[in-house]
């Protein structure tokens, strides 16, 4: 009879690796919200990887001269209670990321959308603009 094995396995592995490379006991982040930033003539163009993420669920706000972008992901529970994992690397929880966009943008400058998983942010360069310090929420279409 042949089993097979669900763990990833690596050529050299190493017990104390193994365990202390889990992502308990390093951070998550890094391979969440994965973001890149263009500058165009005119504008900022924000594209940021949300896959298994709802577009309910995604909020972005503009707070004290920062753009907030949080994401929440609901876990379904499929498993008998017999069930055990072996292996678990799909991420459900909520996390956050904030970039400095100034005092000169509001949220009406701001648009978003988000479309297969993706979410893009477009930001205009501006001169000048009257501050404005309530936190203000931006749709995403």
């Amino acid at each position: 009879m042949i089993y097979m094995m669900l763990v990833p396995r690596r050529n050299n592995f190493d017990l104390f690796d193994d365990f202390f490379g889990d992502d308990i006991f390093t951070k998550r982040s890094s391979n969440l919200m994965k973001t890149d930033i263009r500058e165009k003539k005119d504008k900022y163009v924000i594209e940021m990887d949300l896959p298994g993420y709802e577009k309910e669920n995604i909020n972005i706000s503009l707070d004290n001269e920062y753009l907030v972008i949080t994401g929440k992901v609901v876990r379904e529970d499929n498993s008998d209670e017999d069930d055990r994992y072996v292996h678990q690397e799909r991420f459900y929880g909520e996390c956050s990321r904030k970039f400095y966009v100034g005092d000169e943008i509001t949220d009406q400058d701001i648009s978003a959308e988000f479309k297969n998983g993706i979410l893009k942010i477009e930001i205009p360069k501006k001169e000048e603009q009257i501050k404005d310090n309530i936190p203000k929420q931006i749709e995403i279409k």
